[in-house]
């Protein structure tokens, strides 16, 4: 089949691309679609050339449900976690701790390839990790990859995770992060009528909030939110129950419960969890920026995505949606050399140049 003898195992580089979101699926007890359905096999819903990448990590299942096990989350926090990817020399960071608000302690931020004297466009982008898991640090070098393809800023915001610290308290550190990139653009030399929320995940799900609550607040404008397989539903896998191939790859609908049960401080899916803490929930998304939206046919979010964008067209608000068919969740960041997280690749960084005004360079 196309690709398979290309890819066969996933080296610990590999899982470092694919962040905290490939670590926590691995750990859920039914990651493995056939102990859990049956015999079916879950890589016929999959994509050719990402059938190794998949059947490799389902090898991982036991290796890191152990590690959980023995050490449970604080333990896997304190061991480092993945190796991150070498920072890029000729791209400047700088890390520094910005305030919150009165009662809630300074958030660390990093702030990438500012130059003063510019008015370039700027980026908030906010990591995955299922709510739990995964840091701003790690996610550097991809930035700076990312600032210097677009030559752009970006500001990457170190939030509290669940569950020491619910939606309350990320919510906020993540807001810190845009109001000071705001009213420090003239010394980060961004232009202030050209920023974008941008995350991965968990990390979409952030900057959808985020984006929610620059228009609620109307001190911040944006440009655009691009939200990449974002965690949007909290009902997801609970009350909203989806066919079995769907997030059997990437992050399943047991370790979805833990994350949103984790953020919200409480179980998922109830009729008193807060629409404030939930994009899907929120009953009105009129006069949100302009947003792009991607996801895998086969990841759990699918769904939930196609909703939200669905909801934002609705609204009038102008809305971009790219569905990969056979991809699950996080596939860009672990294979970035297939075909899929090639269009995936591609897509983003021309919904970028959208939302700050540049020329395509298709």
């Amino acid at each position: 089949m196309r690709g398979e003898k290309n890819v066969t195992v996933l080296s610990r580089r590999d899982m470092a691309r694919f962040g905290a979101a490939a670590l926590v699926a691995a750990l859920s007890p039914r990651f493995g679609f056939a102990e859990a359905h049956g015999t079916e096999d879950p890589l016929r819903y999959i994509d050719p050339e990402l059938r190794p990448v998949a059947r490799a990590m389902m090898q991982l299942t036991t290796m890191m449900r152990r590690k959980w096990q023995d050490e449970g989350l604080k333990g896997m926090r304190a061991s480092g976690g993945l190796p991150s990817a070498a920072r890029l020399p000729d791209v400047p960071v700088e890390e520094i701790k910005v305030p919150v608000g009165k009662g809630q302690p300074d958030v660390t931020i990093f702030v990438i390839n500012a130059k003063s004297g510019g008015t370039r466009p700027g980026i908030l982008h906010i990591h995955g990790g299922g709510y739990i898991l995964g840091s701003a640090r790690s996610e550097v070098a991809y930035e700076q990859a990312l600032a210097r393809e677009l030559d752009c800023v970006i500001v990457t915001v170190e939030y509290r995770l669940a569950p020491e610290t619910t939606y309350k308290g990320s919510m906020e550190d993540n807001y810190a992060g845009l109001r000071w990139m705001y009213h420090q653009a003239d010394t980060l030399g961004v232009d202030r009528n050209r920023i974008v929320v941008m995350g991965e995940s968990a990390g979409g799900g952030h900057a959808a909030l985020l984006a929610l609550a620059a228009r609620d607040r109307r001190k911040i404008p944006l440009a655009g939110q691009i939200l990449i397989y974002p965690m949007l539903d909290d009902r997801t896998g609970s009350s909203v129950q989806l066919p079995p191939f769907i997030g059997a790859v990437g992050w399943t609908p047991e370790v979805n419960r833990l994350g949103w049960r984790s953020f919200l401080g409480m179980e998922p899916s109830g009729p008193s969890v807060p629409a404030a803490a939930v994009p899907a929930r929120r009953s009105d998304l009129a006069g949100l920026p302009p947003t792009f939206i991607a996801v895998g046919g086969v990841d759990l979010f699918v769904r939930e995505d196609i909703d939200y964008a669905r909801r934002l067209t609705e609204a009038g608000v102008p809305t971009e949606l790219l569905v990969l068919p056979g991809a699950f969740h996080g596939f860009d960041r672990i294979a970035p050399a297939t075909m899929l997280a090639k269009v995936l690749t591609k897509a983003k960084l021309e919904a970028l140049r959208k939302a700050f005004g540049q020329n395509s360079i298709m």
